[in-house]
C-alpha cells in the first residue's frame, strides 16, 4: 500500500474528520468567548469593582521611560518587561468558562448516549433443571 492511499484511508476515517469539526468548532467558539470575556464581562466586573481597567493592571519590572504613556500597549511596545496580571485574570476567567462550556457539553453528551441493556441473568440451577425437564418431555 503506498503512503498515499495509506494516508487517503487515514485521512478519510470517521474519527479523523469528527476531530477536524471539532477543532474547527472549537476554535470559533473560543473566539466568542474570548470576545464575552474581554468585551462584556471583564469591563462590567471592573466597573462593579471601581472603574478597573483590567487590560492595564500590570507591574513594569524597569523603569518606564520619560515621555511613555505607561499604558500596557505602549510599554509592551517599548520593549519593558512586565508582569500583566490583569491580562492573565482576563484569560483565566476565559478558561474557566470554556472549561464550564466543555464539561456541560460532555455531561450532555453521556446523558442522551443510549444505556446499554443489561445482560440477562445467569440461569439458575433450578431453571437448567426445568429446561431439561421440558427437552425430556418434548423427546416423548
Amino acid at each position: 500500500m503506498s503512503i498515499a492511499s495509506e494516508f487517503k484511508a487515514f485521512a478519510l476515517r470517521g474519527n479523523v474528520m469528527d476531530l477536524a469539526v471539532g477543532v474547527i468548532i472549537g476554535a470559533a467558539f473560543g473566539k466568542i468567548v474570548d470576545s464575552l470575556v474581554g468585551d462584556i464581562i471583564m469591563p462590567l466586573i471592573g466597573k462593579v469593582i471601581g472603574n478597573v481597567d483590567f487590560t492595564n493592571m500590570f507591574v513594569a519590572m524597569a523603569p518606564i521611560p520619560e515621555g511613555n504613556a505607561g499604558t500596557y500597549a505602549a510599554l509592551k511596545a517599548a520593549g519593558i518587561p512586565m508582569l500583566a496580571y490583569g491580562n492573565f485574570l482576563t484569560i483565566l476567567i476565559n478558561f474557566i468558562i470554556l472549561a464550564f462550556v466543555i464539561f456541560m457539553l460532555v455531561k450532555q453528551m453521556n446523558r442522551l448516549k443510549k444505556a446499554e441493556p443489561a445482560p440477562p441473568p445467569a440461569p439458575t440451577a433450578e431453571d437448567i433443571l426445568l429446561l431439561r425437564e421440558i427437552r425430556d418431555a418434548l423427546k416423548k
